[in-house]
């Protein structure tokens, strides 16, 4: 993979951060949020004649330079690189996806996050989820509830695994439904671990990202998200009010996606992109 040093600053800005530069636990929330509402989960590279790659230059300049954003192995990649840089220690981990499409996880290394040991504590950051994905780092040394707004994350520890768990949208509490979002071990592992899954994500029928175009980010009042040819924006309810979030659909025409990705995620995308939305096969293997 190509060596290259990263320019912080450069990045920073492409996050809209402008705080202090050092490791602290503010400094990562902030770091972990501006990264959430700026850079997008999106896989059109590989429906535009392009290909996701792990090469740290490759991902530095797509997302800083280009604007762009990227999968789990792009955004969290480059995250990682980012917090090693302003000093923090970050251990990669691989974790498997469970998909809301077949109700399974996905292989082993379907997944890539950071955990940052700091002052002695063990932070879960992950700027790669899309829609389910949080604001802020959750603590692994935390079983509990994790509340961020209008959600609400637990990790669950059973059988030697960990299981990131989320009620959307509304706060019942311990008792409430919980909806299982990924499962990790606490092994260490390095980028290049993951070049065979970012390989099938590309394309596997059984890959949501190769068998519908994607794209979402946080908004500050909500998330939108692209999704085979439809777009959602997606409001979140303002806490104390009571009221319920609103949410609004439509589909995009083949003539429309150039100037909605611009408009909605500041995506100028270098060739035509091909709409794409169908079925996602179940897994050949229950993980």
């Amino acid at each position: 993979m190509t060596q290259i040093e990263m320019d912080v600053r450069a990045y920073l800005s492409r996050i809209n951060y402008s705080g202090p530069v050092e490791p602290s636990l503010e400094v990562m929330r902030s770091l972990h949020t501006c990264h959430q509402l700026s850079v997008p989960f999106e896989n059109l590279a590989a429906h535009s004649g392009g290909r996701m790659k792990l090469d740290p230059a490759i991902l530095y300049d797509k997302i800083v330079n280009q604007r762009r954003g990227g999968l789990c192995y792009e955004n969290n990649g480059l995250f990682s690189w980012l917090l090693n840089q302003v000093g923090f220690k970050v251990t990669v981990l691989s974790a498997q996806v469970k998909s809301r499409f077949s109700g399974f996880y996905g292989p082993p290394f379907d997944h890539f996050v950071n955990m940052v040991t700091l002052d002695g504590h063990h932070w879960l950051c992950d700027v790669g989820l899309g829609v389910a994905g949080f604001w802020s780092p959750l603590s692994l040394d935390n079983s509990g509830l994790q509340e961020q707004g209008h959600r609400v994350y637990r990790i669950r520890e059973a059988s030697g695994m960990r299981f990131v768990e989320w009620q959307q949208e509304e706060n019942r509490g311990v008792m409430g439904d919980w909806t299982e979002l990924y499962k990790f071990t606490l092994e260490p592992r390095h980028v290049e671990d993951f070049a065979k899954m970012c390989e099938y994500h590309q394309s596997s029928p059984h890959s949501l990202f190769f068998c519908k175009t994607v794209c979402t980010v946080f908004k500050p009042d909500g998330r939108v998200t692209y999704l085979g040819r439809k777009l959602t924006e997606v409001k979140f309810p303002k806490e104390g009010t009571g009221n319920e979030g609103k949410s609004t659909t439509r589909e995009i025409k083949d003539d429309e996606v150039a100037e909605m990705l611009a408009e909605n995620f500041g995506i100028v995308l270098k060739s035509p992109l091909v709409q794409k939305d169908e079925p996602v096969a179940p897994p050949p293997f229950e993980y």
